[in-house]
């Protein structure tokens, strides 16, 4: 990877009246990269997103899209920028290819040159046999991978997702995947945006853990895990009074981390047998049944469960 940045943030603020939504957030992303903006819903990632893209000035900061300035009414700041939205943004009573159609003459494309990109993206994102069918016919998976196409018919240099895979089927979203790891090889920049933690720990080359508009941590997936040095974590399924269970895990000096997330108990550990033994005890006590426990390696879950003392998943 090239050691030029093709995006540079750097110090972004936005505020809504007294609401701050993005406070302070700078990264570099460079060709070739994938760089994850993780966080919880609400945490500053589409706002940052939105200021990237110029479609929202920052009250401080600025952006550099290929050393250029982005600024609000400059198209030409902004070219070799592809956006794919949180929302689908398709014409649903046409055609795949008559969006494409569409959305090219948009970027200037016309003639051969549009008809060659459309049939190129249209491979990409493996949509070719359903060119003329309507996207209202088209699963929500389809629909996602259509809008991806369109992004990439201008040819970008940095292509930007929020939330590229939400509400898409775990097989859809593969597809998604596979297809934007295959674009980094010529030297696609992207940043991907998403409250998925498994897809940006496979995905990207760094990440940058956001929480109330403020970049809490910054590295690379491997180097963020590694930092909570041997730690471990335990998913446990328990039944009784699991509240008072969790508050008094959280409490042993044994447990660094313990949390409720979607009726199972996450701990993070440094010793599990010793953790084990403590969270019998604590069950014993408070009469609390144990119907199993799973053992796991820490992941950025669990990195993000140590900085903000609260999980992912139930935000």
């Amino acid at each position: 990877m090239s050691a030029v940045p093709i995006l540079v943030c750097r110090g972004l603020r936005k505020s809504y009246g007294d609401r701050v939504a993005v406070d302070g957030v700078s990264f570099d992303i460079s060709p070739g990269e994938a760089f994850g903006l993780l966080g919880p819903n609400g945490a500053g990632k589409t706002t940052t997103i939105k200021m990237i893209c110029g479609l929202l000035p920052p009250d401080e900061g600025e952006v550099l899209i290929g050393g250029t300035r982005v600024e609000r009414r400059s198209v030409e700041s902004r070219r070799g920028l592809g956006y794919v939205p949180h929302e689908v943004a398709l014409y649903p009573a046409l055609t795949a290819h008559e969006n494409l159609s569409f959305w090219g003459k948009l970027e200037d494309l016309k003639g051969r040159e549009l008809r060659e990109r459309i049939d190129f993206v249209l491979d990409v994102v493996d949509l070719r046999e359903r060119a003329h069918d309507r996207v209202k016919e088209f699963s929500s998976g389809m629909q996602r991978r259509l809008n991806l196409a369109v992004a990439l018919l201008g040819e970008p240099r940095l292509l930007i997702l929020d939330e590229p895979t939400v509400g898409v089927d775990p097989q859809s979203r593969g597809a998604i995947i596979d297809r934007l790891s295959e674009l980094r090889t010529g030297g696609l920049a992207l940043l991907f945006a998403s409250h998925y933690i498994d897809e940006v720990e496979r995905f990207c080359d760094s990440v940058a853990i956001i929480d109330h508009g403020k970049v809490i941590t910054h590295g690379r997936p491997t180097d963020l895990v590694r930092s909570l040095g041997a730690a471990q974590r335990l998913d446990i399924n328990a039944s009784g009074n699991v509240g008072a269970f969790v508050s008094a895990a959280f409490a042993h000096p044994d447990i660094d981390e313990a949390k409720l997330a979607n009726g199972v108990v996450r701990l993070v550990v440094r010793d599990v047998a010793t953790a084990i033994r403590a969270v019998v005890k604590i069950a014993e006590d408070l009469g609390v049944e144990l119907l199993d426990i799973k053992i796991g390696g820490a992941n950025l879950e669990a990195v993000f469960l140590h900085l903000t003392g609260r999980s992912m998943r139930d935000l």
